[in-house]
């Protein structure tokens, strides 16, 4: 007998056991979920309301058309999720918070600058009746059209949660607190009304995007599209774990189905009472939000004015890059569309533009704005051959721009870097001579060891002439970093570290903090 659907949780994870009513008129069907989250039941094609529940997770109602292929009902499971959307937005508009919660929970705000700071408190939410604060997902693969919290049962325009932006331009964040003591944190990205100083810093809020699995897939998981059955046994059963480039790259044009914004990112959380001087622990915090905040708060802290803009700002134009002198990006800003790379190409090279890149693994692979999803071309890129990334596959190189671009070497790995230009003025006032090494602190728990890592970049054939290389990273495998340094005829420069962890380094470390302030001093001059 073949099985009229499954069911899985938000990770796309099978759920065995679960109880299962479906209705038709006055007949009524009662069984239970197998092992596999198989639903076996012998049915005439027609519609059905399915009532399924479990202890752990939401109940539901789901209204479907049965007998004539395989539905997948989505449960959710008990645990503290939340979203804003937008999830960017400019100063003094507004935001709707979306929170999934079993139990009343407290919410409010924070500024992450030079340190973690309460905005305000927004208050407590119970909806008055038990398990209100459940949400309610859609069945199939909402990775692809949202995780749609705020949609169901939320008919009364006084039960939808919106706040106000604030006014000062920055990473914010929600944090949601239940009565037993859950915690789940997630951002907002403020932009200014107004350009408020000479120098823009921009989220890599792609990035976070591209390896966001809620729902049970990323553009690392399951990224070519839920498979026909949920997981079970994941290390056995997903494609990343089955092929040895841990990658999924069957589709001919390289597009793969979109990924909605319009989901809670748990692996972007900042946890309760951490501060930017706190090592960075976890695999996926030391290269998203989290990392991103270890720049900015050195940057309030040396006195640093700057307004901080999502990718979508700069891909539609809201981020306007004559209104200032630099542009920082940093730590891992992987996926850019072709309008973003245009809009800042063109600054830099044809109106004196700015752009300081403290990061690494840039600019990695094209992306497509398509509503509120991001589709990727993500088609692989063989080794030795004509293309030096996705990027340059499907549109230009990355190191035509950036001046580096990222090479597998000395991937996983960090370490110092080495002087190879003392006399540049990226190095004054940091006493280092030719040879010397820096870099060696970073609060980068993933690949400890350096600010020279994570994933490195390194000048190519395409890099702009007269670049030059003012240091090296020393990881295994000649698989360094390269400081590289170049301008443009137009007055326009670009200084690359080519480093995820460098960002990780900036607190800790003298020499990468008095670097960075040369390069942004002299940038905003």
């Amino acid at each position: 007998m073949e099985p009229i659907g499954y069911v899985s949780d938000e990770r796309f994870l099978a759920l065995p056991d679960v109880a299962v009513e479906i209705s038709a008129g006055d007949q009524v069907w009662q069984t239970r979920s197998s092992a596999s989250g198989a639903i076996y039941l012998e049915l005439p094609p027609g519609p059905y309301r399915v009532t399924l529940a479990k202890a752990g997770y939401g109940a539901k109602h789901s209204e479907v058309e049965l007998g004539t292929g395989v539905h997948h009902f989505r449960l959710l499971s008990d645990q503290l999720y939340g979203y804003v959307w937008p999830k960017w937005v400019r100063s003094g508009e507004l935001g709707e918070f979306r929170v999934h919660s079993p139990e009343p929970y407290r919410l409010s705000m924070w500024r992450y600058g030079a340190e973690a700071e309460q905005v305000k408190l927004i208050g407590w939410f119970d909806e008055h009746a038990p398990r209100a604060t459940v949400q309610i997902t859609p069945d199939d693969d909402y990775t692809q059209t949202g995780a749609s919290f705020n949609k169901s049962g939320y008919t009364d325009p006084t039960h939808r949660q919106y706040v106000r932006a604030p006014e000062r331009s920055g990473l914010y964040y929600f944090h949601a607190e239940t009565e037993s003591g859950a915690f789940f944190s997630f951002p907002w990205v403020v932009a200014p009304a107004t350009p408020t100083a000479p120098l823009a810093v921009l989220a890599s809020t792609n990035t976070w995007n591209a390896y966001n699995n809620f729902g049970g897939r990323s553009n690392y998981i399951n990224a070519s599209g839920l498979p026909d059955v949920p997981l079970l046994v994941p290390r056995l059963e997903l494609a990343r774990y089955q092929d040895a480039t841990f990658g999924e790259h069957g589709f001919p044009d390289g597009s793969y189905p979109p990924l909605s914004f319009e989901r809670p990112e748990p692996l972007n959380q900042i946890r309760r009472g951490e501060r930017p001087d706190d090592p960075i622990r976890g695999r996926q915090p030391c290269h998203l939000a989290a990392a991103e905040w270890r720049l900015l708060s050195w940057l309030e802290r040396n006195g640093t004015g700057y307004d901080l803009y999502a990718d979508a700002h700069l891909h539609d134009g809201t981020l306007e890059l004559d209104r200032y002198q630099a542009l920082v990006i940093s730590t891992h800003p992987e996926y850019w569309s072709r309008q973003m790379y245009e809009t800042v190409r063109a600054w830099v090279f044809e109106r004196g533009g700015r752009l300081a890149y403290l990061g690494g693994n840039g600019l990695d692979c094209e992306v497509e704005f398509v509503g509120d999803t991001l589709v990727f071309r993500t088609e692989a890129v063989e080794a030795g051959g004509p293309y030096e990334n996705r990027m340059h596959r499907s549109f230009r190189p990355a190191s035509a721009l950036l001046g580096v671009v990222f090479t597998d070497a000395g991937a996983m790995t960090s370490a110092p870097y080495r002087v190879l230009d003392p006399t540049h003025w990226a190095f004054e006032g940091t006493g280092v001579s030719e040879g010397d090494v820096f870099g060696q602190a970073s609060l980068h728990e993933r690949c400890p060891g350096g600010a020279s890592g994570h994933e490195t970049d390194k000048t190519t054939a395409h890099t702009p002439s007269g670049a030059e290389v003012l240091a090296r990273g020393q990881n295994v495998d000649d698989g360094g970093a390269e400081i590289v340094h170049f301008t443009t005829e137009s007055g326009g420069a670009v200084f690359s570290v080519g480093s995820i962890t460098w960002s990780s380094s900036v607190l800790v470390d003298e020499v990468v903090a008095r670097v960075s302030k040369n390069v942004i001093e002299r940038f905003c001059s």
